[in-house]
């Protein structure tokens, strides 16, 4: 069973899922998640091949860079299904454990077809957790996220294509940007991390799903383009320059938001450059800093997401306007979201300070002043702060509905394993380092470090209380946000639209023609897309796009086999 791929039988249990009572449902999918785990047990190697076409398919390779990866997924996939163990609707715990279980295969490929398959597979399963919310705003942005994720698939497969075309292997291996292939592939794992302009489908979508699938959605993606990065880009200059604009960009926008879940997908964004700065250097230090901070990251952030969402679940808003006071009516939640904002302020004692005191180390001893100093701004403390604040303390919107309780107990179980796990990880690092991928004897705590870093929380908290008493602290409504979106949204039709306007004008003797063909065309996959055999109802745009994409994949597959 340990040659299995990691994650395999999940997938396969997946489809089990529906026609099981609930709480046996719930302890089934835990047994798969536990069998799934004992292939991490395997060792590193190669563990399972298939021949294709002259060239080995490497289905389950494992190493120093996919053990951290693997235990925190599988981690991940234990505290969504107890997170989620009061729900009954079928669609998310079969959609949950898939898209997991797709992940964590993702993790093991040793070639980039093996890749693309369960790259594309974690899409295909996420957007479900996103459909189940049933809301016309979550369906576009399902949609959209679909489109996204699909799109960062066809171009992983295009790259692989001239990969293999240039060089004659199809392994997923340390690549540098010198060809078309290794181009394509770095653009495909950066759509997958939210690079800047390429990270609107995040902050759209994230908020939408379901209470259950906005933590599972915060885990396995964008954590898995970083591991792929990791495997296939480490030492890659430019990622260092893109790192640091995910890192400040998402700060800036956050201040400015109401949605607190839409919130907490800007300081994701965040944490995702300091991991992509340190891939980026691709120094040993770096490395496992990166690996570190993905690690506790995913356990911190699915811990404020956990907190927000149980709000959400008792209240029925995640608007900061219209929360406050809640740490009467829910203070165990209260404690659980306190922990996931110290955690991710990198308060000394929790895991978070250990994984940025090694990235901050290790770009210290490259000399990149600017990029040090740049990151300590963004660690200030802003969404440590802001989370719990307007949740939980802000007195100019207390809630009033005094019937709200606290969490539902297996809410407050998950919740309680991860912020354990914040604390144990920052209390004894010298346990978890053991799991990273290379050798490391560091010491985190050290006067000048705890000290520097307490100074700078204080003079964070200082700011953020000065803002609110002088009313300078941008004032919590409902908006808009547009961030990247804006170059789509507003800059391109501003952009085209005179062109699409004089093309008409040049052929008005064919205006009506046109018109009239794309009108049938756009009525006739909108009847198709509206009776579909199975699943989703898929808008027609949407399904025009999807049809192309397809027909891009089929062009692909056809040039690789020409």
């Amino acid at each position: 069973m340990t040659d299995l791929t990691p994650g395999l039988i999940m997938i396969i249990a997946a489809f089990g899922v529906p026609y099981l009572p609930h709480h046996l449902r719930q302890i089934y999918m835990l047994v798969a998640i536990g069998l799934s785990s004992l292939s991490l047990t395997a060792g590193e190697g190669i563990h399972w091949m298939l021949p294709l076409m002259g060239q080995e398919l490497i289905l389950h390779h494992a190493d120093h860079l996919t053990l951290p990866f693997g235990l925190v997924f599988h981690l991940a996939a234990v505290l969504n299904v107890i997170y989620g163990w009061h729900e009954k609707k079928v669609m998310e715990h079969t959609a949950g454990l898939a898209y997991a279980g797709a992940a964590i295969a993702a993790l093991h490929a040793g070639d980039l077809i093996t890749l693309f398959i369960w790259w594309e597979a974690t899409a295909i399963t996420s957007v479900f957790l996103i459909l189940a919310s049933r809301s016309v705003k979550a369906n576009h942005a399902a949609m959209r996220y679909l489109l996204v994720q699909v799109s960062s698939g066809v171009i992983l497969l295009a790259g692989a294509a001239f990969y293999w075309r240039e060089t004659g292997s199809w392994a997923f291996t340390a690549m540098t940007l010198d060809s078309m292939g290794t181009w394509l592939i770095f653009i495909a794992f950066g759509i997958k991390a939210a690079f800047p302009l390429l990270n609107g489908w995040l902050q759209d979508a994230y908020p939408e799903a379901t209470v259950i699938g906005t933590v599972m959605l915060s885990a396995f993606t964008t954590k898995l383009a970083i591991y792929a990065l990791a495997r296939g880009f480490a030492g890659t200059e430019m990622l260092i320059w893109i790192g640091i604009a995910m890192a400040l960009l998402p700060a800036l926008y956050a201040v400015l938001e109401n949605d607190l879940r839409r919130m907490l997908a800007y300081s994701l964004n965040n944490q995702l450059g300091f991991m992509v700065i340190a891939i980026g250097i691709g120094t040993e230090l770096a490395i496992n800093g990166a690996v570190a901070h993905a690690f506790i990251h995913i356990l911190y952030k699915a811990l404020l997401f956990m907190s927000i969402g149980a709000v959400l679940f008792r209240t029925g808003t995640a608007k900061a306007s219209d929360l406050g006071g809640l740490y009467r009516l829910m203070p165990m939640t209260m404690v659980f979201c306190v922990v996931g904002a110290m955690t991710i302020s990198a308060v000394p004692f929790f895991g978070s300070f250990i994984s940025k005191s090694l990235m901050m180390s290790s770009i210290g001893k490259e000399g990149l002043v600017l990029i040090y100093l740049g990151l300590m701004a963004t660690s200030a403390g802003v969404f440590g702060i802001r989370v719990p604040y307007f949740a939980f303390f802000n007195r100019d919107a207390v809630y009033t509905d005094k019937q709200v309780s606290d969490a539902p107990l297996n809410m407050k179980v998950a919740m309680g394993i991860a912020a354990v796990l914040c604390v144990v990880i920052g209390i004894m690092p010298q346990h978890f380092f053991m799991l990273l991928p290379y050798p490391i004897d560091y010491q985190p705590y050290y006067a000048s470090s705890i000290i520097g870093q307490l100074e700078l929380l204080v003079f964070a908290a200082l700011g953020f209380v000065v803002m609110l008493k002088f009313g300078l602290y941008p004032k919590d409504k409902p908006s808009v946000i547009l961030n990247s979106d804006w170059f789509y949204r507003r800059l391109a039709p501003t952009l085209i639209t005179p062109f699409i306007k004089l093309g008409f004008l040049m052929a008005a003797v064919k205006e009506k023609q046109l018109i009239a063909f794309g009108t049938k065309l756009f009525g006739l996959t909108r009847k198709l897309s509206e009776h579909p055999l199975s699943g989703p109802v898929i808008p027609g745009p949407a399904a025009i796009v999807q049809g192309v994409l397809l027909l891009m994949i089929l062009a692909v597959v056809y040039a690789a086999l020409a």
